[in-house]
């Protein structure tokens, strides 16, 4: 089977003013199905840059990033969009979710996008959320739980459309050390059990020691030697 993202030669630069800062050079690299990935290197070393790219929130200078054999970047804003929806599932160090809003129906969020019943809708947030131990809460907002507990809500967003992939840009930030084990169990559990393919970026080697292979990444290449 082939690997689940197959990046070649991918690079990235931005203009600040009138200096281009190169945040990715040439980096090559495959994730297969299933992996728990972590992502690491100092800050502005491209981590968060690499993520984006995989999960079509922003297009590389050059190279190419394939997802399940889709050049991510060769879609156009709309198909992009639906195929972050449909694809990827997200989960930041900030919970993103809407105060107003129950966790249910903060999980329901992504699913508003697709043609389904609002009694289907709900059944699948429902899921989701008993998924990651929080069937109880679902009628709590926002600023009723704990942080490690908002957080589980986050990723229960993240996998109520049944994504091919998870990215995480560092999601036990701004969690103690006991809600961030509970919230890296979670991510494990959906790699190992789960078969789903997850992206972390972290800088914490606890949290990646979570992971089933990391990669390094230095002033935007992989320390690694990266597939030919």
């Amino acid at each position: 089977m082939p690997p689940i993202v197959q990046i070649r030669n991918l690079t990235k630069r931005y203009l600040q003013g009138e200096l281009t800062v190169t945040a990715l050079e040439n980096v090559s690299l495959d994730i297969e199905a299933g992996e728990l990935l972590t992502l690491m290197g100092p800050s502005a070393s491209g981590k968060s840059t690499l993520l984006h790219l995989i999960a079509g929130v922003d297009r590389p200078t050059s190279g190419r990033c394939e997802v399940q054999g889709i050049d991510v970047a060769a879609l156009n804003e709309s198909e992009l969009a639906e195929w972050r929806n449909r694809n990827v599932g997200f989960v930041f160090q900030t919970f993103n979710l809407i105060p107003v809003l129950t966790a249910v129906e903060n999980v329901e969020l992504p699913l508003l996008l697709m043609s389904l019943s609002r009694r289907r809708r709900r059944e699948l947030a429902r899921l989701a959320l008993e998924l990651v131990g929080l069937s109880d809460r679902e009628r709590h907002l926002p600023r009723q739980l704990s942080g490690g507990q908002e957080q589980r809500v986050a990723i229960a967003r993240a996998l109520v459309t049944d994504p091919a992939l998870v990215v995480a840009d560092e999601p036990t930030g701004n969690l103690d050390s006991r809600s961030a084990e509970e919230v890296l169990g979670i991510l494990q559990s959906l790699s190992r059990d789960g078969g789903k393919t997850v992206i972390m970026v972290t800088h914490d080697p606890r949290a990646a020691a979570f992971g089933s292979r990391g990669v390094h990444l230095e002033k935007g290449c992989l320390e690694a030697n990266p597939p030919s």
